[in-house]
């Protein structure tokens, strides 16, 4: 059967629902992971998704900050989990189980702290933070449940691979691309055996952005961009990959966020 996930960092449900309900109605993903809702859990719009043949929606609210939400055309099982990384209480992991192709499927939607300006711990609790965050992301193994196969999206705020910014060399100061952080998220993803499927067909040194700051005058044409965003799998799920579009002209959109849709097709 073919399978289609996307992920999506919204910057505010409420905010940008009439985007959310173009991207369904025009790409009509089955399943479609949101990061940073902005929402609590009791004024999630559920209504005009459920409308769209999206029936199945689990969330993970706070009020004004963090939060994600998976919805899906397929029955999502009684097995949510929404962890508290780092015991904080943000609401910045969800995930659910459904079935698809005859197989069972974790589905994780994590929202990474951004981590502030100076990547500097003893300066910045909020890049500490960060750091303790993918820490404990090390822990999350993708062949953890046995007959379970695992995929893993979201907005990890992270680019890890020299060709995931603009500028390799101009960003290796930068939160979201210094060492520290790219060390720990290929770490996450090694130890995890989790495979990196946006990089599965499209290699190095090809570029690869999902994000554009909101302060760049003209984004489409400095291209300063980031990928931030990614879709990883255990390796059973890996070979059924038949593509992953990533959707740059949602940045172009009215009133965007500054990350753009990215969605992963299988055939299982």
């Amino acid at each position: 059967m073919a399978l289609s996930i996307a992920t999506w960092n919204i910057n505010s449900i409420r905010l940008r629902m009439p985007l959310v309900e173009h991207l369904l109605k025009t790409w009509q993903p089955d399943i479609l992971c949101l990061q940073e809702t902005k929402c609590p859990n009791d004024q999630f719009p559920s209504s005009p998704l459920k409308s769209l043949g999206y029936k199945y929606i689990e969330m993970h609210g706070q009020k004004g900050y963090h939060g994600v939400a998976t919805v899906s055309r397929l029955p999502l099982h009684e097995l949510s989990d929404r962890r508290d990384y780092c015991g904080v209480g943000d609401a910045r992991h969800l995930s659910v189980v459904f079935e698809a192709g005859g197989k069972t499927i974790r589905l994780h939607n994590f929202y990474v702290p951004a981590g502030g300006d100076e990547p500097d711990r003893t300066i910045n609790p909020k890049f500490g933070h960060k750091l303790d965050f993918v820490d404990e992301m090390k822990l999350l193994h993708a062949e953890a449940e046995a007959g379970v196969s695992s995929i893993l999206v979201g907005d990890l705020n992270i680019a890890p691979l020299e060709h995931d910014v603009w500028s390799h060399k101009q960003l290796l100061k930068i939160v979201s691309h210094t060492p520290v952080e790219t060390e720990g998220l290929i770490s996450v993803m090694t130890g995890g055996a989790w495979v990196d499927l946006m990089r599965q067909h499209v290699p190095p040194p090809v570029k690869l952005y999902t994000w554009w700051s909101y302060r760049a005058k003209d984004w489409d044409l400095a291209d300063r961009g980031r990928r931030l965003d990614h879709i990883w799998s255990s390796a059973d799920i890996a070979p059924k990959l038949s593509r992953v579009d990533i959707l740059r002209e949602a940045r172009g959109w009215d009133r965007p966020s500054d990350h753009v849709p990215v969605i992963a097709h299988f055939d299982l």
